[in-house]
């Protein structure tokens, strides 16, 4: 199954401890670097998408495969 790819702007969710989670993807991240103080192993081949959370507006790192598209 291909990866999905996601852009600037996308409306998402995903599983956390409380059930699902929103936000909007704001950049792709290929290089390693830090969110929020935790690493983030991302690279050109595994990509990872920095998003900011609805509820909490405070920035996430999460891989593509436990992202879901959510329409506003």
């Amino acid at each position: 199954m291909a990866e999905q790819e996601f852009h600037t702007g996308d409306h998402v969710s995903w599983a956390s401890h409380s059930g699902r989670a929103y936000g909007v993807v704001r950049e792709k991240l290929t290089e390693r670097t830090h969110v929020r103080g935790h690493p983030v192993n991302a690279s050109p081949d595994e990509p990872q998408y920095r998003i900011r959370n609805d509820d909490s507006g405070r920035d996430v790192a999460h891989r593509p495969e436990v992202l879901r598209r959510e329409s506003r």
